[in-house]
């Protein structure tokens, strides 16, 4: 970890203190923005080390890696522990690319909010309600400014907070170029559904549909991320129910190296989620020339634009229907391919690095 030389004007924490070995949305998102705000010469607060990079170091159990106990201690530590960082290092600004700043310590920030579906789907018990219900709202009204991921969040946050618009600047996410790509590959027989299986993702419905097609038995539907305790075992029992566990595959965590040919061997991403901030792995499948089926609401269309089939969630037949005219129609899946090609050529890191900097250039 390169150590933080005998500068007096640390201006800019970017706060990586989240980041772990298996990212998901937010951490894929600031680790490929933080290299685009280099200009701004930072200083990261990370457990891991960057080459090339002013890093201060932060403990390592502070990660979704380890639950809601490490959700905790980095509450804690953001709340105690960065304020004495932001003064030791003469800061005059926090970047934090998940919506936590510290409260009441006269510390500057720029947030950046991916979603607010806890508030959205709300589940009892659980202890991101009341993160979302009272800690949030506190650290947006404190901050300069807050960065979004989509127009459809940025609504989200003035319906939910009373935020006022122009303290919001919407600032899409977007894919590496080199990693997410068409490959001149043999397609498989699969669909491909990418994410967690939270109900809101809106699995059980992708299954029901799946399991009235006429095609169903010559083909499959492969299910990609981390298991839940709490989710994977009713879904397993679903598909068991509807008699067609050879046809499902639950393939578990998929790492960020194999998801390229997955998903371009994939007949399309089938991705019906109830509601997304974003919804990279849309994004994601695009750039493969992947065709994709989702939702018509929330931030998908935002970001699909007229290169996917879009569909109402809830409704199983619709979903069921555009995944049997991708099946039976090579002309719309040729077609699909060339526009989403096109679309995702639209979205890079470079465009959202730019973006971002300009925002924080702003209160530096």
């Amino acid at each position: 970890m390169s150590n933080l030389g005998n500068s007096l004007f640390n201006h800019l924490l970017i706060n990586l203190s989240f980041i772990f070995a298996k990212p998901t949305g937010i951490s894929t998102y600031a680790i490929n923005l933080f290299p685009h705000l280099q200009p701004l010469d930072p200083t990261l607060l990370t457990a891991q080390t960057f080459r090339d990079y002013r890093c201060y170091p932060v403990p390592p159990n502070l990660t979704p890696a380890q639950g809601s106990k490490g959700h905790f201690r980095r509450l804690l530590w953001t709340q105690w522990q960065l304020p004495e960082i932001y003064k030791k290092l003469n800061s005059s600004l926090i970047f934090s690319p998940v919506p936590e700043a510290p409260l009441y310590a006269g510390c500057r920030s720029v947030v950046m909010v991916h979603d607010l579906i806890p508030l959205r789907f709300p589940k009892r018990f659980s202890p991101l309600t009341p993160y979302f219900r009272y800690y949030i709202p506190q650290v947006l009204a404190q901050a300069e400014h807050i960065i979004c991921n989509s127009s459809s969040t940025a609504q989200d946050i003035i319906d939910f907070f009373h935020i006022p618009e122009d303290k919001i600047t919407p600032i899409h996410l977007a894919y590496d170029v080199n990693h997410f790509r068409f490959l001149d590959i043999p397609r498989s027989n699969y669909f491909l559904y990418i994410g967690r299986q939270d109900p809101y993702k809106n699995i059980a419905r992708l299954i029901d549909a799946f399991a009235t097609l006429p095609s169903c038995r010559d083909n499959e539907l492969w299910i990609a991320g981390s298991g839940d305790k709490r989710y994977t075992p009713v879904l397993m029992a679903q598909v068991e129910q509807l008699g067609i566990k050879n046809q499902v595959k639950f393939l578990d965590y998929v790492s960020y190296e194999e998801l390229p040919t997955l998903i371009n061997q994939a007949i399309a991403l089938v991705f019906p989620s109830l509601w997304e901030g974003f919804g990279l792995p849309v994004l994601e499948a695009m750039a493969c020339g992947t065709p994709v089926i989702t939702s018509n609401l929330s931030s998908l269309p935002e970001v699909a634009g007229d290169a996917a089939l879009l569909v109402n969630p809830y409704n199983v037949g619709e979903i069921a229907e555009a995944m049997q005219a991708v099946v039976m129609d090579s002309g719309l899946r040729s077609r699909l391919r060339q526009a989403s090609l096109a679309r995702a050529s639209q979205f890079s890191w470079t465009k959202t690095g730019q973006a971002t900097a300009q925002v924080l250039q702003r209160y530096l």
